[in-house]
């Protein structure tokens, strides 16, 4: 694989994660349903993307085909579905649960990778996946009283699987569509999602309060039609394995959002999680190795 190439990747993949970790206080604060948060995340969304393809010329009849529509087709219900069961785990296992539920997704990513793509995953990749996880799951602390709740807890702890599962699928499908720009990926996605969810949508339920808008406006602009641009581009430039270990880096920013916007305090722990899931980051994407290659090579 060109090296520069995945290093531009990485770059867009980091940015991307840097703004996903906004999405859950976006969420939270538009004081909307799942379903009329995803379906205006798709209308603004769509529309920045809309702009976009239109500039850059990607609306041309050549980019489409039979086979591209049917892939970008099963890809728009796994992503559509991913942000439904992740928006309403948030609210029955609470964010922190629901988001260390979510990030096994990189390791649904990888196994997927491996019997879809025939991807090889070194020993070392492994054991910095689990670095990683052992990192999350430091980073987000666990209250009591959360785990005692009972039915909804387990509920919104399988909607976040379901969500991580989406998540993964959607992945592998997008990287199918090499040769297809991913601006115009991103715009059919949001686009189909439109049309599925508009029929559900309540509008006697929008924002009273101007924020509230502002909350979907942004989520939509930035947070899907810029991030989704930078995120599908990586996708398709990157190992499935580099792009599980660089997912990790969007709990680190929801918590680093979480304390900005909340003041809510990292204990000591949470801060060596977030050195780990760092570390395991750096160490997929600069190939460090911890099980030495012949040792590798002869199990």
């Amino acid at each position: 694989m060109n090296t520069n190439e995945t290093r531009r990747g990485a770059i867009e993949m980091s940015a991307a994660m840097l703004m996903s970790g906004t999405i859950g206080w976006l969420v939270v604060s538009s004081g909307q349903t799942p379903l009329n948060v995803v379906f205006f995340r798709c209308v603004f969304g769509g529309a920045t993307l809309l702009a976009v393809c239109a500039a850059l010329g990607m609306l041309r009849r050549h980019y489409f085909s039979w086979r591209m529509l049917a892939l970008v087709a099963l890809g728009s219900v796994a992503i559509v579905g991913n942000w439904l069961l992740l928006f309403a785990a948030y609210s029955r296992a609470s964010i922190s649960m629901a988001t260390t539920v979510y990030n096994t997704q990189p390791f649904m990513l990888v196994a997927l990778g491996v019997l879809v793509l025939r991807e090889r995953v070194t020993p070392s990749t492994v054991i910095w996946l689990g670095i990683a996880f052992v990192g999350l799951v430091m980073v987000v602390r666990v209250e009591p009283a959360v785990l005692a709740m009972p039915g909804q807890y387990l509920e919104g702890i399988g909607y976040a699987l379901g969500a991580a599962f989406l998540y993964a699928i959607s992945s592998i499908v997008t990287k199918r569509l090499k040769g297809t720009p991913p601006h115009l990926i991103a715009l059919l996605h949001v686009s189909l999602g439109i049309a599925m969810l508009a029929p559900f949508v309540r509008l006697d339920q929008l924002p009273a309060a101007s924020s509230g808008s502002i909350d979907l406006v942004v989520l939509g602009v930035v947070n899907t039609g810029l991030m989704y641009v930078l995120l599908y581009g990586a996708i398709q430039k990157l190992p499935t394995a580099m792009t599980g270990a660089l997912s990790f880096i969007y709990p680190v920013v929801a918590i680093a959002v979480d304390w900005l916007a909340f003041g809510q305090r990292l204990a000591w722990i949470q801060f060596a999680g977030a050195a780990l899931i760092l570390l395991a980051a750096a160490g997929v994407n600069l190939g460090w190795r911890i099980v030495p290659a012949r040792r590798a090579a002869a199990n």
